[in-house]
């Protein structure tokens, strides 16, 4: 069973890419409460309309939001090369149709990535995403499923294997929808802690992935300046 690396929201290639184990989380019971879906928000145009990448693109943080210490990492081509799972057939069932360009392909996105340089090389990993209210919805309502749903598999990339156990976390009540989990990489006697967490305000999703730390930091900012811009 293949899914490609960029299918899953960029997740698992940012894992592969952090060089060190991050600080674990503590984590919170989750409870969820009941959330309007788009189609029950009424016919706002704002919610069909999709937000350029430029425009995207502008509304990401930058090492100045971030203070001290914050180095842009440069963007990494994104790798054609395939990836085995083991253990997870929902993944693969989602990396079928996202390679088939089915309704997990977002019409808009921007990304940037930046390293923290204070000793454990954190890293933080910006997505901003649009499309319909509802796409943006469904897509990443399923693709967190499929992530969560699978507390343990196996990624073989290049004949290394790496473990990959998955945890749901209690999201904070941001904006209209809001989803977070915990993931933990295992290869070669390294961990590596990676949190993840993803808000969809209107028509816009922010994810914010890296060190458990940084995501938690910088999470109210990152949505403060995506929704400044309407």
């Amino acid at each position: 069973m293949r899914i490609r690396i960029a299918a899953i929201l960029g997740t698992t290639a940012l894992a592969l890419a952090l060089p060190a184990c991050s600080p674990g989380a503590t984590t919170q019971p989750v409870t969820k409460a009941p959330v309007a879906r788009p189609q029950d928000q009424g016919s706002d145009d704002s919610n069909n309309r999709s937000v350029s990448s430029s425009a995207l693109a502008a509304r990401l943080l930058t090492d100045h939001d971030l203070g001290d210490g914050y180095t842009l990492q440069p963007e990494i081509p994104t790798s054609h090369n395939e990836v085995t799972v083991l253990g997870c057939p929902a993944l693969g069932k989602l990396g079928d149709e996202a390679a088939m360009g089915g309704s997990l392909g977002f019409s808009r996105q921007a990304k940037a990535s930046f390293v923290h340089d204070d000793g454990s090389s954190g890293e933080v990993s910006e997505e901003l995403y649009s499309d319909t209210a509802e796409k943006l919805s469904t897509g990443a309502e399923k693709i967190f499923d499929a992530m969560i749903g699978c507390p343990a598999y196996q990624v073989l990339v290049e004949g290394t294997a790496i473990d990959v156990t998955t945890q749901e976390l209690a999201a904070p009540q941001l904006g209209d929808e809001q989803w977070s989990q915990l993931l933990t990489f295992v290869a070669s006697r390294r961990t590596t802690t990676v949190k993840q967490t993803a808000i969809r305000t209107d028509n816009v999703l922010l994810v914010l992935s890296g060190s458990p730390t940084l995501v938690e930091l910088h999470l109210d900012r990152a949505l403060a300046k995506v929704t400044a811009a309407r």
